[in-house]
């Protein structure tokens, strides 16, 4: 009725692999792989030992200079002028700081993955000396590689994919992180130095960089929910309505409606920052049928307020058939037994919906609903290309009146021959923390995820 549970001999610790280990276990903690050609583990032997050369070689030839140049991001600062050994005038240029702070912090990377392979050489080690002290069957070299292509494939099947990270993921977050702690801008755009907190002291303090700040994180926020609300609930709506009975030709409507998801967005929004201008077909037909005057058109995009709910209802038309598909998927797989009974029961169409079948959409689109409000707070698509964030606000430091915190970013760093990297990267920190912070904490509060932990 019981299993017996079998014990497993206890693993060796490495205070006991030292004390107790023969000379080639002991100076495996100095040289890598000294244990493994011990061990006759001639592969993985050769792995470590020239692992650990290739580090201290590199470090020698290169690493300690890129380490020690994250002191001070290069001596020199500026340009001046001064003369050579012959008396002649010459000019020297600035240390450019960015190579000395990329080549820096892939020092950082090597070591970090010199002292994880250093560990896994200690691991090694120590598996070993516990094998060899309870007796077992120590591997060959023919049987790892044989591991490696079977029980621990994903292992190797993950190494290509997590250097791709390292390389093009944490090293980029890396810098651009750094990045916010110099005074890296216009004016320091080859050498620039250490600053501390004081671009974050600019975007939460400092005159109008703060106001603007401040504003559009608000409206970032509204934005995000009023986003996240409309596509969500007209979806819920236009799914119902198609799948309603006695409506013919359903897959007919749906497919007219995912062909506004299907189109590329950029020249969905184009189009319509064409329509909407002023000077454009909306406007060009409500003064020919007189409904407005011909020097009166509608500021669709070029006030503030109007340009708000414009973006709205644009984001509108493009994502409410990702919700409605989504919707649909789960209507479709209601039980109509419970539906019938609540019927039976008494229960009209508004009872049947608010009891039964939205609390399964919600249920269901949830972690969706989490990734579109996430989504939104960096909709950089639907302003950039519908608005450019404008209407300009005088108010606003290089921003306008439907800016997002991330298009504001890109203005400081990409337009305007303004340039504050170091701004733009706090701002950018400031969106991750806040976006990964809220993704967090509602993500492991829905019900989809506390169902999944159990």
């Amino acid at each position: 009725m019981f299993k017996r549970k079998i014990k497993l001999p206890p693993e060796a610790t490495f205070k006991e692999v030292w004390t107790k280990g023969d000379l080639a276990t002991k100076l495996s903690f100095f040289v890598m792989g000294t244990a493994q050609f011990k061990n006759k583990q001639w592969l993985k032997g050769l792995v470590f030992l020239f692992t650990e050369i290739f580090f201290f070689a590199w470090l020698i030839i290169g690493g300690l200079s890129a380490l020690s140049g994250l002191s001070n991001l290069g001596a020199n600062k500026t340009i001046h002028r001064t003369v050579d050994a012959q008396g002649y005038p010459i000019t020297v240029q600035p240390d450019a700081s960015l190579p000395i702070l990329l080549y820096g912090v892939l020092a950082i990377i090597v070591v970090a993955l010199l002292i994880y392979i250093y560990y896994v050489s200690l691991k090694s080690t120590r598996h070993l000396f516990a094998l060899t002290r309870d007796g077992k069957h120590i591997p060959t070299t023919k049987e790892d590689l044989k591991s490696l292509l079977d029980d621990r494939i994903h292992q190797t099947l993950m190494t290509i994919p997590l250097l791709g990270i390292l390389l093009f993921t944490v090293l980029p977050l890396m810098i651009n992180i750094l990045i916010a702690f110099t005074n890296y801008d216009f004016d320091h755009q080859i050498g620039f130095s250490w600053t501390g907190f004081e671009a974050f002291g600019k975007i939460f303090t400092q005159g109008n960089i703060a106001n603007t700040f401040f504003s559009l994180l608000i409206w970032t926020i509204v934005w995000a929910i009023l986003a996240t609300f409309t596509t969500f609930f007209f979806g819920i709506l236009l799914a119902l309505l198609i799948e309603k009975k006695g409506v013919k030709f359903k897959g007919f409507w749906r497919t007219l409606f995912v062909i506004v998801f299907a189109m590329p967005q950029f020249m969905s929004l184009l189009m319509m920052s064409q329509f909407f201008a002023d000077g454009g077909p909306i406007n060009t037909w409500l003064q020919s049928i007189h409904v407005i005057g011909a020097n009166n058109p509608i500021p669709f995009l070029s006030d503030p307020t109007f340009a708000k709910v414009t973006v709205l209802l644009v984001n509108m038309w493009i994502g409410i058939p990702v919700s409605m598909l989504l919707a649909t998927a789960i209507i479709q797989n209601i039980s109509q037994d419970q539906v019938e009974a609540a019927k039976i029961d008494g229960a009209n169409a508004l009872q049947v919906f608010r009891s039964i079948t939205f609390p399964q959409i919600l249920f269901v689109m949830t972690p969706a609903l989490i990734q579109q409000f996430v989504g939104n707070i960096n909709n950089f698509n639907v302003i950039y290309l519908l608005t450019g964030g404008g209407p300009l606000n005088a108010n606003f430091y290089q921003a306008g009146s439907t800016d997002l915190l991330v298009t504001w970013l890109f203005n400081l760093t990409m337009k305007g021959g303004i340039a504050n990297y170091n701004i733009g990267s706090a701002i950018g920190i400031f969106i991750f923390i806040v976006v990964a912070g809220f993704s967090l904490i509602t993500y492991r509060r829905t019900s989809a995820f506390k169902e999944g932990a159990n």
